[in-house]
């Protein structure tokens, strides 16, 4: 049976767009296939208390250099990459892990991995990813983290950009495929140019991006429902192949093959 790793719904006016995540205590899965947010571990379908994330979610420097990362990258012109992106990442990485059958330690690095995977942004978005893991194994160190562990998370934030990064570890090839999975108009600030910028407007055409598990036929299935009245299903893959040919690596290092749906219409 596929099971669900992921989850971004699309909201029921499609006029109406939302302002990204910019609090601390922002929902822990995302949201439903209806487009309700899940805002806690019970009501989050698959979701577990994670101790090791819980713990670095509560690490006061490193939600400082979240939220200000974020804050940076708005005033680039940048879609949203704060709590609710951090958020979403680790918990579909850990759903990806724990589906495919790997020991809930792994499960949690990738947890934390995903939700750290930014944090570099703080410093500059040019290589964010090296930028990440090094504030990432300070970050951890304080929180007293084994050393093996620290090296797992590292390893795989420094890899989830398609200019540089390899799948080098199932840690890594989760965080990888969380991250490219999270394309939604909840994502595109308000002040953004959906006519002038091809990623706010790709990104503000997606309804629903949803990454599904399939243990048995051992797949990772991107499925995408996307509003072509607001822009193209071309222009997707215009501005996200090389993204794509990483999640489709990321995959085949879990063992699995990845495939992609748009509006119900298997493309890959």
């Amino acid at each position: 049976m596929a099971q669900h790793a992921g989850v971004g719904a699309g909201e029921p006016e499609a006029a109406q767009r939302p302002q990204a995540g910019t609090h601390r205590d922002v929902p822990l899965g995302g949201r439903t296939r209806a487009g309700d947010e899940q805002t806690t571990p019970r009501q989050s379908t698959g979701r577990a208390r994670i101790p090791l994330l819980d713990r670095v979610r509560a690490h006061e420097r490193t939600s400082t250099f979240i939220l200000a990362a974020d804050d940076f990258l708005g005033a680039q012109g940048f879609t949203e990459h704060g709590f609710r992106h951090a958020n979403l990442v680790g918990h579909i990485a850990f759903n990806v892990l724990t589906h495919l059958g790997h020991d809930p330690r792994t499960a949690e690095l990738g947890a934390v991995a995903g939700y750290l995977h930014d944090v570099g942004n703080v410093v500059s978005r040019a290589h964010h990813g090296q930028t990440s893991a090094m504030l990432a194994y300070h970050l951890l160190l304080e929180l007293d983290v084994d050393a093996r562990d620290i090296a797992e998370v590292i390893s795989a934030v420094g890899n989830h950009e398609e200019e540089y990064g390899v799948a080098v570890s199932p840690v890594a090839a989760a965080v990888i495929l969380a991250d490219k999975s999270d394309v939604h108009r909840s994502r595109v600030r308000k002040d953004a140019s959906i006519e002038m910028d091809i990623h706010d407007r790709v990104n503000y055409a997606v309804q629903t991006s949803f990454l599904r598990v399939d243990p048995q036929a051992r797949t990772l299935t991107l499925e995408l429902v996307i509003d072509t009245a607001i822009s193209q299903v071309l222009e997707y893959f215009e501005i996200f192949l090389e993204r794509m040919i990483m999640c489709r690596r990321a995959a085949v290092t879990l063992g699995c093959n990845f495939r992609i749906t748009v509006n119900g219409v298997q493309v890959l």
